[in-house]
């Protein structure tokens, strides 16, 4: 058990404070760590390493309010999974116009992702597993429901959201959605993710493909 903390050192100190509330799920052969790319893959990374589970990813992408981009108005993930945020585009004024150019250009961003990571490999087998859908933080949870929804058609055997800081109302509605929500902060007072962490730098493609790499050269030795 490691003693609480108010703010996380980084990335990395979350990934291990979290795993920690996942100890149940530690040592199943049934279980797999998708990390949300870029912030969320160290998290992940430590998550998936503590768990003694395999990770990958799932490349999502916010939808944001233009001047704004840090609040999403929905999110996009592979197979034309969409999610709008409907009250938050009517109260930001955003037009249909614009709400499918940032589609078009965010739908950009995730193909040149999805190639930058896996290259050709196929996307995990969720069928069956217990899928942990790990990211460093949640605002309006729009990322992660469109995440969980498109882990959803692989039809895995359960859903666990995981991050580590998120505010009391997003935990709540994900809830409706996915089998499980585990956050380890969530702070009533919420403005935004980074403010949870001292550290909150951008994350960066080489980082991540090297976490991944890691984790699968672990993943084979330990299998061995």
């Amino acid at each position: 058990m490691f003693p609480f903390v108010t703010q996380f050192r980084d990335r990395t100190q979350a990934g291990q404070l979290l795993a920690d509330k996942l100890a149940e799920y530690a040592n199943l052969t049934d279980v797999l760590v998708l990390g949300l790319p870029r912030g969320g893959v160290p998290v992940a990374f430590e998550v998936a390493k503590a768990l003694n589970a395999p990770l990958d990813i799932i490349v999502v992408r916010k939808l944001g309010v233009p001047g704004h981009e840090e609040l999403a108005m929905g999110a996009i993930a592979p197979g034309g999974l969409r999610f709008l945020d409907a009250g938050v585009v009517e109260r930001s004024h955003v037009s249909n116009s614009t709400v499918d150019a940032i589609i078009e250009k965010e739908q950009a961003e995730l193909e040149r992702r999805e190639l930058a990571y896996r290259s050709n490999a196929p996307t995990a087998d969720v069928r069956d597993k217990i899928v942990i859908l790990v990211d460093d933080g949640l605002a309006t949870g729009s990322t992660m429901r469109v995440a969980a929804a498109a882990v959803k058609r692989g039809e895995p055997a359960r859903i666990v959201v995981a991050v580590p800081t998120a505010p009391p109302s997003s935990v709540h509605d994900l809830r409706a959605e996915v089998d499980e929500v585990v956050a380890y902060m969530t702070p009533r007072l919420f403005f935004g993710v980074g403010e949870w962490y001292q550290k909150f730098n951008q994350v960066s493609d080489e980082e991540v493909r090297a976490l991944l790499k890691e984790a699968k050269r672990r993943q084979v030795v330990g299998d061995r």
